[in-house]
């Protein structure tokens, strides 16, 4: 790594320690959080994940496929995760299904 690396890497790392820093004091001094900003917050992780998947789902080869392994497998995963409740299972059911959908479609 050259000098000029290894600087613009420290000064990334102290940007990084600075704003998340400025975050808990910025935290300490409001006090209490509202409740809604709270509510939106509890979103965050969810729609983080969706973003996450729905293009891995819709796009898997960068074309829109109603007959994809991945959507396929996606569809019946959720089924799972809405009749069943349970995580692992899901997981399961979903690596299974893109597994065989893939070796049939």
């Amino acid at each position: 790594m050259t000098t000029a690396g290894l600087v613009a890497a420290i000064l990334i790392g102290l940007g990084t320690v600075a704003l998340r820093g400025s975050v808990v004091v910025l935290a300490e001094k409001m006090g209490e959080v509202p409740p809604r900003v709270t509510q939106v917050l509890r979103m965050i992780p969810a729609a983080s994940l969706a973003a996450l998947v729905t293009p891995a789902l819709f796009r898997p080869a960068g074309a829109f496929d109603l007959l994809s392994p991945e959507l396929l497998a996606g569809v019946l995963a959720l089924l799972v995760a809405w009749w069943t409740k349970n995580l692992f299972l899901t997981i399961v059911v979903g690596l299974v299904a893109v597994a065989l959908l893939g070796l049939v479609l």
